[in-house]
């Protein structure tokens, strides 16, 4: 069942082209990253999908439904979490998803129980009368959340939701995060963090100059920028040059001061044995043997153009 479909989805903004043909397609009860360098169209899109923006051309479907005919029927079926807290600092937590209850037309009884029940769930039920202004980063940005589930929705669309969090607070929202897709809902992730879509997203869209330049799983996207490579450190520099003549491969490259060498394999256990099994023959002592994988970031360099940018910038 497909929760999101975005088809050949154009924006302009006067001679700036900012979708630009953006094709998505998002399974329901699932994560879906989408990467990009800042002005790549992330936060366009999103806001074109939650009906907060109208789109020159192509056609968007959410939860089964006409962003552009049906924006009412969209909009009662999702949950927008935008890159700024909307939250009362005065209020305490309650108060604020009350509030958010009754702007919902939830009624006073019903909103009142929506939020007790929210905030069990996000670990935010004993945090009695203390104003939002006295939460931490992360309890600030679960509450967030939790006001942006106030109407239990299909789709929850979050625009990077960890942004300026320090590590615990980011690892408090994924955790909330991993929960509501456990429990049904459909997730659409804007981030810049590569750590965030690796850990969360069952798919990931990397979009550059307002359309996708690939789309895949974690591992799918990483084959793209080339093989694992196993990685040998040496006790000692005696075996340097033993250990590269053992592995003799046309890619292996060998790090002198780190007492390292490493080359391309395709397959990861056999690769890491046989290694394993030479060196000791040869009786080569190496102090660590494992296999590293391509990460996103390069993945994210050489899909987006981020390497020339980065060249350019030195």
């Amino acid at each position: 069942m497909v929760a999101i479909s975005v088809e050949g989805v154009h924006k302009r903004y006067g001679d700036k082209h900012v979708l630009a043909g953006l094709d998505l397609e998002v399974a329901r009860g699932t994560v879906h990253a989408v990467l990009g360098p800042n002005g790549a169209g992330k936060t366009t899109a999103v806001r074109v999908m939650s009906t907060l923006l109208r789109h020159d051309e192509g056609t968007v479907r959410v939860a089964g439904h006409d962003v552009r005919t049906e924006p009412a029927a969209v909009r009662a079926r999702i949950g927008l979490l935008g890159q700024h807290a909307a939250l009362d600092e005065e209020l305490d937590g309650r108060q604020n998803l009350e509030m958010f209850g009754r702007l919902h037309h939830l009624g006073a009884r019903r909103a009142g129980a929506r939020a007790a029940e929210l905030l069990e769930r996000f670990g935010l039920g004993d945090t009695g009368r203390k104003p939002v202004r006295r939460y931490s980063g992360g309890m600030r940005r679960r509450l967030d959340l939790a006001a942006s589930l106030i109407t239990d929705p299909e789709v929850l669309f979050l625009d990077e939701p960890t942004t300026g969090l320090d590590p615990r607070g980011r690892a408090e929202v994924w955790e909330a995060v991993r929960s509501l897709v456990g429990g049904g809902t459909t997730v659409l992730l804007t981030t810049q963090y590569l750590e965030e879509a690796d850990r969360l997203a069952d798919r990931i869209a990397l979009v550059d100059g307002g359309r996708v330049a690939a789309e895949g799983t974690a591992d799918e996207l990483k084959s793209l920028v080339g093989l694992d490579r196993i990685v040998v450190v040496l006790r000692d520099a005696a075996g340097l040059d033993r250990a590269a003549r053992l592995l003799p491969e046309p890619e292996l490259a060998v790090d002198a001061d780190a007492l390292t060498l490493s080359f391309p394999v395709r397959e990861r256990m056999a690769g890491l044995a046989l290694t394993l099994r030479a060196l000791e023959d040869a009786g080569v002592e190496a102090s660590d043997l494992s296999v590293r994988r391509p990460t996103l970031d390069e993945v994210f360099l050489r899909l987006t153009g981020g390497a020339k940018r980065a060249e350019a910038a030195a």
